[in-house]
Parts: structure tokens; C-alpha cells; sequence
């Protein structure tokens, strides 16, 4: 049965920290010369959503679909809860077909031809599982993501969510330790994309589902993730909550990749502590010091949009820059300032009247690497 209640906070950390669903260890994949996977290392919990993250050509897609058994690597191990699926220092490759997880695909793969009952029965009748057991599989899993009454129609007679559902449903139907998904919003407009983000999630909570998920949107996996492995040129460059990810980046490219960011580059002209002071044509800036920004080197500062603030007059950590545009988003305005090496933008709750405006950007808030 696939509708488990949910347990409390507590008990699910206790319950997740004492279950391992999957474990990559040093993973490496190559196609000829090309190395795409360069050592990865994983492990996924009971209950527990990690996203793979990153931009294309990362290897994220490449792992889920090693994990899959969709891809060969030639180097590492995979397991799936505890029997190995892939190692071949033991000579072992589990197909695909073997390893019993559920995949949910971009483009939701339904049978055109076969109804929304038979699309999710699919799997059961191929395991050989009875006509009652699959019909009251199959009803539990469409009750569960609400689409009981939708059973007799065809997927060219469902919504894009519809459809959605429809895959995730065939994916969890059989019970899978594991469900893997790869860009599982990607087909929906943008409005439906954020309903069905949180929807998901609900139901991840919900039915405690242990999820590997690959996406390239970094809101997606901050809302849906407990982790996020963001992969970088075959490697993890960081793991972590996404709190971590987003307000600790260990790398200048995990701070870019991750939020809404302005770049600032100039050099460290002091050192206190853990606060540098960067410094450019005609202005200094107090800031962090991160990723071995060392004195007078060259250096990159980042500060994410969110962070800058529109100041009254001079004062701590302020420039005075020219307004170039300002944009309306509909909840908040976007500024554009730029004057020769300096180009920043910052949200505010109104339009600006053209000419300079003073900026102060907080030095807890600027990252120097």
C-alpha cells in the first residue's frame, strides 16, 4: 500500500537517519575521453528528497540515469537499500528492469493508447501482481494524487498536471524504495509549475517517498529538497540544505549559481579577521572573506539582490550610483545602476526618479572569494 500515514517531525529524522535507500560511492563515467562523472558520492535516506542540481553538461542527468541502470559507469558502486546494483569489481550489473525503483521522465512517457488506469497498471501486470491486487493498487495510488474518477480517460484527454500526475503515479504503484525523477516540472507553464512544486512536496511529505530528483531550477530543489547536491564539471561542488547552499557557499561558483546575484570585481587592499575590504576605481567595500581571497590579490565580491538596500544619504558600506532602468515585477521594482567598472541591481517597493542613488550594501552580506 502506498498511502502511509506521515510520521511526526522527530520520529521521521530518526526514522530517515537510520535507513539508507541509496549509496553511490566515487562513481565515474566517461563516453570515450569525455569524463562526465569524475568521483561522485551520495546517499539517500528513508523520507528524504535530494535534488541534483547544477547547469548543463554537470552530470546530474548522467547520475540519475547510472543510478537507473540507464548508464554504464566504469568505476564505483551503487546500492539500493542494502543489495548492491552496480559494482564491478564484483562483476555485477543489475539491469534497469531489476532494480525496482520508480522513474517519473521529463516528458511523462504515458501510453497514448492505454487509459489512465492501465498507464499506472502497467508496471503490476508486467510483475505478474493479481487483477484484484492491481485494481486496488492502482485505485490507491490515483485516490491518493486525486485522480480517482479520472481512471477511464486517455492522456490526450488530461491536463498537463494531469499527465504529471498520471507518470508519478505509475512510478509509485509497486512501491519502489526509490523514485527517481529528472526534471519533473519541466513541461508545465510557469503559474502551474509553481502549484504543482508545492503540491509535490506535500505529497513527498506525506507518503515519506525517499526521491532523487534532477532539475536545473534552483527554486524548484530549494522548495522541494531536504538536500541538494550541486554538481559542478562532473563533481559535487557542494551538499547541503538549502539553506546552507544558499546563505554558506563554500566556492565563488556556488555563490553565482545559487539566487540573484551582483558581481563585483576588485582587489583586497586589508584583511581583518575574516573581513577583507575590496576596493575598484573610486570606491571600498567591506565584505567576508571566502575561498582564500588573500591581500591585493584579485578578487570577486557577491551579493545577492535581496541584500542591497536603498540608502538615504552615506554612510557604512555605501556607493552612489547613477540610475540606469528600473522594471516592475508586479510585487517589487528591479533597479539598474551601473557607472564604469560598477554595475549593481537591487529590489525596491517603488519606481525611482532618475539620477544617483545611494546603495548600501551590508558586509555580512558581501562574499569575497
Amino acid at each position: 500500500m502506498i498511502d502511509a500515514p506521515p510520521l511526526a517531525g522527530a520520529a521521521a529524522a530518526s526514522s530517515a537517519a537510520a535507513s539508507t535507500k541509496l549509496r553511490v560511492d566515487d562513481l565515474h563515467l566517461s563516453y570515450g575521453d569525455n569524463a562526465i562523472l569524475k568521483g561522485v558520492s551520495m546517499q539517500l535516506a528513508q523520507g528524504e528528497v535530494v535534488s541534483l542540481l547544477g547547469p548543463s553538461g554537470s552530470g546530474k542527468t548522467t547520475l540519475l540515469r547510472a543510478v537507473a541502470g540507464l548508464e554504464l559507469p566504469h568505476r564505483g558502486t551503487i546500492r539500493i537499500e542494502d543489495r548492491a546494483v552496480f559494482d564491478p569489481g564484483a562483476k555485477l550489473e543489475v539491469p534497469a528492469e531489476k532494480r525496482n525503483l520508480g522513474l517519473v521522465f521529463q516528458s511523462y512517457a504515458l501510453w497514448p493508447h492505454k487509459t489512465v488506469f492501465d498507464n499506472v497498471a502497467y508496471g503490476l501486470k508486467l510483475r505478474k501482481v493479481t487483477s484484484a491486487e492491481t485494481r486496488q493498487r492502482v485505485d490507491s495510488a490515483l485516490g491518493n494524487l486525486g485522480l480517482g474518477h479520472l481512471g477511464g480517460r486517455f492522456p490526450h484527454q488530461l491536463s498537463g498536471g494531469q499527465q504529471q500526475r498520471v507518470a508519478i503515479a505509475r512510478a509509485l504503484v509497486y512501491n519502489p524504495p526509490v523514485i527517481l525523477m529528472d526534471e519533473p516540472l519541466s513541461n508545465l507553464d510557469a503559474k502551474l509549475r509553481e502549484e504543482a512544486r508545492a503540491w509535490l512536496r506535500e505529497l513527498i511529505l506525506k507518503m515519506r517517498l525517499s526521491a532523487l530528483v534532477v532539475t536545473h531550477d534552483q527554486n524548484e530543489a530549494m522548495a522541494m529538497s531536504d538536500r541538494i547536491l550541486l554538481l559542478n564539471n562532473g563533481v559535487i561542488e557542494q551538499q547541503g540544505t538549502p539553506q546552507e547552499l544558499y546563505g554558506k557557499p563554500d566556492t565563488l561558483f556556488v555563490a553565482d549559481f545559487m539566487g540573484s546575484n551582483n558581481r563585483i570585481e576588485g582587489k583586497v587592499v586589508e584583511r581583518r579577521g575574516s573581513a577583507a575590504l575590496l576596493a575598484g576605481d573610486g570606491w571600498q567595500l567591506w565584505g567576508e572573506a571566502r575561498g582564500g581571497a588573500g591581500d591585493a590579490a584579485k578578487a570577486t565580491g557577491m551579493v545577492r539582490l535581496e541584500r542591497v538596500r536603498l540608502a538615504a544619504g552615506e554612510g557604512e558600506n555605501t556607493l552612489k550610483l547613477p540610475l540606469v532602468t528600473s522594471m516592475f515585477l508586479g510585487d517589487r521594482w528591479e533597479h539598474l545602476f551601473h557607472r564604469q567598472d560598477l554595475r549593481l541591481r537591487a529590489y525596491g517597493p517603488v519606481a525611482l526618479a532618475p539620477g544617483d542613488q545611494w546603495l548600501e550594501i551590508p558586509a555580512d552580506g558581501l562574499w569575497i572569494f
